[in-house]
């Protein structure tokens, strides 16, 4: 009897790509089973390593290209281009994520999403109406003031002259002129990978919650709050801009917000937002087995990350037997079982380093081998 696989596989970052771990996968299948079909999806959940997983995945290229970065020096960047559906996929922390800053220098009173504007608006240039927006990892908490100052918007101060760029200019804006948002955004749609649902301000808000990774002092951890929350009111006031208390407004330093209430953006779970891209659905209707996987496989996956989020939906649309392979297991992995992930298999073959294991070569070894064993045992059953 013919068989249905779908193989959907994050990144073994380090070692593996997404596709090119789903088609060695892909490889093992069809060196096992006699008669069966193939799908191979690349997987992604929002974070780092969509750009490349789905450029890869459905036909696109990657875009490189000079930005701001978030401490105003230029620093290379990219994006994903698919241009038959005029798609650009950004992942903000190629703008302005947290490694890019030093430790020493991490403090969001000095950091701007300025570069991430830039990144946006010379993607709809170049033809993009369509934008899938990746924001964690940010090292900002300027609630968007850089990313919409590059996109047209128009902050003022009390003696009408252009306010700064960076977190610490927010407490300065008393206007807003929003006419010169740039047409090519105005005509786009975008769709944020937010994985939070915090608040923009209070206890709960990005300034308290997420500022002291960012190098924020308690000192400017209220200074922040209370600029944002005047930045906030001040939308309200003039634009009738809402939405600070919108799950998700806090994502990013605020940038859930800027893009909500500026850009009409809509705010959605990475892996549902990943899933949706693909049109993953039609085939998880039709497959018998979905094989999943990552680097790493903890609470943390069972919590919304890619294999998770794929492995629900397959078991929503089809019932599928479900498998990951992964390149390690922590101690509380077991939690997948209960997120639609039948069984998982660590693909280790020998003790060593993990420098060892996440060689390229090993990896593909060890991920073939391991597969290989596992369908042999489906195959006789």
């Amino acid at each position: 009897m013919k068989k249905n696989f779908v193989v959907a596989i994050d990144s073994f970052k380090g070692s593996l790509s997404s596709m090119e771990a789903g088609h060695i996968v892909e490889k093992a299948i069809e060196d096992t089973f006699d008669n069966a079909s193939v799908k191979v999806f690349p997987l992604a959940d929002g974070g780092e390593g969509t750009v490349d997983a789905l450029a890869d995945g459905l036909g696109g290229s990657i875009v490189l290209t000079e930005v701001t970065g978030p401490l105003g020096e230029k620093v290379q960047s990219r994006y994903g281009w698919l241009p038959e559906l005029k798609l650009a996929i950004i992942e903000m922390a190629d703008a302005a994520g947290l490694p890019m800053v030093p430790k020493e220098k991490r403090n969001p009173m000095n950091t701007t999403t300025y570069g991430l504007g830039e990144l946006m608006l010379q993607a709809a240039e170049h033809g993009a109406r369509e934008f899938i927006i990746g924001i964690g990892g940010s090292a900002t908490n300027d609630a968007g003031l850089g990313m919409l100052t590059a996109l047209g918007v128009r902050f003022t101060n009390a003696e009408g002259a252009p306010v700064g760029i960076y977190g610490r200019d927010l407490t300065d804006v008393a206007s807003i002129d929003v006419s010169g948002l740039a047409d090519c955004i105005k005509e786009s749609r975008i769709h944020v990978a937010c994985d939070v649902t915090n608040p923009l301000c209070g206890e709960n808000g990005c300034s308290v919650v997420y500022g002291p990774q960012k190098g924020a002092t308690p000192e400017i951890v209220r200074s922040m709050d209370s600029a944002i929350h005047h930045f906030a009111l001040l939308g309200e006031s003039m634009l009738g801009f809402t939405g600070a208390e919108t799950p998700g407004a806090g994502a990013a330093g605020g940038l859930g917000y800027a893009y909500a209430a500026y850009l009409g953006a809509e705010l959605k779970p990475g892996i549902s937002l990943v899933l949706d891209a693909l049109d993953i659905e039609s085939s998880l209707k039709e497959a018998d087995v979905l094989i999943t996987g990552e680097g790493r496989m903890d609470r943390q996956t069972a919590m919304g990350k890619g294999p998770a989020g794929v492995a629900q939906l397959a078991k929503k649309l089809s019932g599928a037997l479900t498998i990951a392979f992964c390149g390690c297991a922590s101690d509380d992995a077991e939690m997948v079982n209960d997120s639609g992930i039948d069984a998982y298999f660590p693909i280790l073959h020998h003790a060593g380093t993990a420098e060892e294991a996440m060689e390229p070569d090993v990896a593909r070894s060890n991920l073939y081998r391991t597969a290989v064993q596992v369908f042999r045992l489906m195959k006789s059953q």
